[in-house]
């Protein structure tokens, strides 16, 4: 199986407002940068969206590790909130329905066919790829800004 390796940021001029998300994923020797852009979204559904388009990206089953700086989508796989929603019904703890669950549930059947290892990475520091997938989700919102204007 190969083994890919995916970091992730998403990022919201506002929230809500224009929102980007950025990508790289690392395959041996290759590398490819991937990034896009929503008019009004939030930095949580870009920071799930930058996941979602990095795991469609791949052509087959991999062996994933990804590399988040979003505790809301690290700590959602690691501290089992997804089995709880899942279990009651997309229901949160404070009784509200689970924000952005047409994203999750995505995300769910996307990593069904990969193996899937979750890192967090702390967000703005000295992690090269971090920052460049926070700067390429920057460049799509500034893109869109400018798209807009014209």
């Amino acid at each position: 199986m190969k083994e890919v390796e995916i970091y992730t940021d998403g990022a919201c001029s506002g929230n809500p407002g224009p929102g980007g998300w950025g990508a790289i994923l690392s395959y041996m020797d290759t590398e490819k940068e991937i990034s896009g852009c929503e008019a009004s979204t939030t930095n949580n559904r870009m920071e799930l969206t930058g996941i979602i388009k990095a795991l469609e990206a791949l052509n087959q089953p991999c062996y994933v590790k990804i590399y988040t700086d979003s505790a809301y989508v690290y700590n959602a796989f690691t501290q089992g909130w997804i089995e709880t929603w899942q279990k009651n019904n997309w229901i949160n703890s404070r009784k509200d329905p689970v924000e952005n669950q047409d994203l999750w549930k995505a995300l769910l059947r996307l990593i069904d066919s990969h193996q899937i290892e979750w890192n967090k990475v702390k967000g703005h520091s000295d992690n090269e790829k971090n920052n460049r997938c926070d700067a390429l989700a920057r460049s799509a919102i500034k893109q869109l800004k400018n798209e807009s204007i014209e």
